[in-house]
């Protein structure tokens, strides 16, 4: 986007000219040189083109005409006496030159912003949050600004500069104060660590456990409105819950208590979180909205009118953060109806389980009885086998006496009767007979 265009057109009297126009910001007017051709040279017009409209000085020559014209956004940037084949530069350049003007107007209004912080920065002598909230909004306006592009690059990062410039001066400042803040916090914490190791030693002994309780709460009370820090705050909060845990073990014993971990336990923790976020991001539009309220009374008491339009782009930008709040609220409730819906399945998906861990719980019963019964009709079966195989054992035993008793009568000896006499008396063969008797 350039400041200076250089065309070709004709005067009132048809006659050829040059043309070079040249954007003068801070005056919001157009200066308009014209060169008759007798001068306008092929030479002098390269010049005109490569030094003077790329932002260089260029001696004109005493053959000029210099007209001075207010920039308007409704008239055209040349006279009616000038005519010109290339309006379509000209309307484009009009445009351009118009937001070139309205940007330099912003920028001068942020710089005179900053100057005046400046001034006020140079008059403290210890950190005020309130300049420091003021200068971190005045930097979001700057940003915003330059995301938009309604600010050119050079004028922000000159704003940009002088910003971090104050910051670092109220970063100085800041440092300074946290260190007395520290040290006045240490001096703090240390007179309540006394007072607690004397409350400590009377729980470890369980003397009046009652006014110790009581001791305690006094305390947590007292420690709020004290300067301290996040981190000594914490740490004396810790102490003190861990304080009342004591003597509530000492009173009570201790608690077996376990948290629930369960699918309902879990998605109502959820929803206890985001109620919670819920109630923040509320407060939270209540301010902007209070803020809005305020800006809208300064617009409404504004004279200037750049102020004006500042104050409205202020007010433009916190109307901007509201919507975004309150998009961010509708989703939020949405992912609230969702977990209320989840709860609700959460609670009979356990009913279910609960159900089918009863039945489950049945069958192992039914099973467990049924396992006994057949373990104690086994034990009976092998009670009766015991009694079969010791019958059998007892009757081979007797079947097998009876087969050694055949066998020896069996093996009896015989007698030789070669040698025997014929007589009547024949006494051998009696013997023989008495024998097998």
């Amino acid at each position: 986007m350039k400041n200076r265009i250089v065309v070709w057109g004709t005067n009132e009297k048809e006659e050829k000219i040059l043309v070079g126009l040249e954007l003068l910001e801070k005056e919001s007017k157009v200066k308009i040189n014209t060169f008759p051709e007798l001068v306008a040279t092929e030479e002098f017009y390269t010049k005109m083109m490569n030094i003077w409209r790329e932002g260089n000085e260029l001696p004109f020559p005493e053959e000029n005409t210099e007209i001075l014209r207010d920039l308007s956004i409704t008239e055209d940037l040349l006279p009616e006496t000038i005519k010109t084949l290339r309006t379509d530069i000209l309307n484009r350049a009009k445009t351009e030159w118009h937001f070139v003007v309205l940007s330099s107007k912003l920028y001068e209004a942020y710089n005179d912003e900053v100057e005046e912080i400046k001034e006020r920065i140079e008059k403290l002598t210890s950190f005020d949050s309130g300049i420091w909230e003021e200068m971190k909004g005045f930097w979001g306006k700057v940003q915003k600004q330059s995301a938009e592009k309604n600010l050119f690059r050079k004028h922000a990062n000159e704003l940009k500069t002088k910003t971090n410039s104050l910051f670092d001066s109220m970063k100085a400042l800041k440092k300074s104060m946290d260190d007395e803040f520290e040290k006045l916090s240490k001096e703090h914490l240390t007179k309540f660590y006394a007072k607690l190791d004397d409350v400590e030693e009377r729980i470890e002994k369980g003397l009046g456990l009652q006014p110790i309780f009581n001791e305690l709460k006094d305390l947590q009370n007292s420690f709020k409105g004290v300067d301290l820090t996040r981190k000594d705050r914490n740490q004396l909060w810790k102490r003190i819950d861990k304080a009342f845990k004591a003597v509530k073990e000492k009173r009570y014993g201790k608690s077996e208590g376990k948290s629930d971990n369960s699918a309902v336990g879990r998605v109502t923790r959820r929803y206890e979180g985001l109620m919670s976020a819920i109630g923040k991001m509320q407060q939270s539009i209540n301010r902007d909205k209070k803020d809005q309220e305020f800006q809208q009374k300064r617009i409404d008491t504004t004279d200037g009118q750049l102020e004006l339009q500042i104050r409205q782009a202020k007010m433009a930008m916190i109307i901007e953060r509201i919507q975004s709040k309150e998009n961010k609220l509708k989703e939020m409730e949405s992912t609230k109806l969702e977990l209320e819906k989840k709860i609700e399945q959460e609670k009979k998906k356990e009913e279910k389980r609960k159900e089918k861990q009863e039945v489950a719980k049945v069958k192992a019963t039914v099973k467990e009885e049924i396992a006994e019964e057949i373990k104690k009709a086994a034990e009976e079966r092998k009670g009766e086998e015991e009694k079969l195989q010791k019958a059998a054992k007892q009757l081979k035993e007797r079947k097998k006496g009876k087969k050694v008793v055949n066998k020896k009568i069996t093996e009896a000896p015989i007698v030789d009767l070669s040698n025997t006499n014929d007589d009547e008396d024949n006494p051998p063969k009696k013997k023989k007979v008495k024998e097998e008797e």
